[in-house]
């Protein structure tokens, strides 16, 4: 029982990510403001991010620069035998880079729809945006 205590809280940064995911994923269900459920969408998608990060560091890793040892006259000092183990994986720091990006693009297109749905329905709630269309 204890081992898995230890593991849990060992491991608390995962769980930060998975109750972040689940406030966002609850604010994109339940709630009926459109503002409210971007926020939600935009929630989740950092906890989503945060946790590709997570996975991509090493604790005694280095970054990904290795570096050439030329020598005068010494034919083996630029071939030597890398040891990937000891630097961090850039892929995943890379990728949610671009994350990032997509996620800044789509908050903002995301708001600027929910002005336009504001300025055509006076309203941000689901059930009121749905009811004027049912009486059109």
């Amino acid at each position: 029982m204890s081992e898995i205590i230890s593991t849990i809280i060992a491991n608390y940064n995962y769980w930060i990510y998975i109750i972040l995911m689940m406030i966002g994923l609850y604010a994109i269900i339940a709630k009926n403001n459109l503002v409210k459920k971007i926020i939600g969408m935009n929630v989740f998608q950092t906890a989503i991010i945060l946790f590709y990060i997570s996975i991509g560091a090493k604790k005694g890793a280095t970054i990904p620069i290795i570096e050439h040892i030329q020598g005068g006259h010494n034919p083996s000092a630029g071939h030597q035998v890398i040891n990937a183990a000891g630097y961090i994986n850039p892929l995943p720091h890379v990728l949610m880079l671009t994350a990032i990006v997509v996620a800044v693009a789509t908050l903002g297109v995301a708001l600027s729809l929910a002005i336009k749905v504001y300025n055509q329905y006076q309203t941000l709630e689901e059930d009121e945006i749905l009811a004027q269309i049912r009486e059109k």
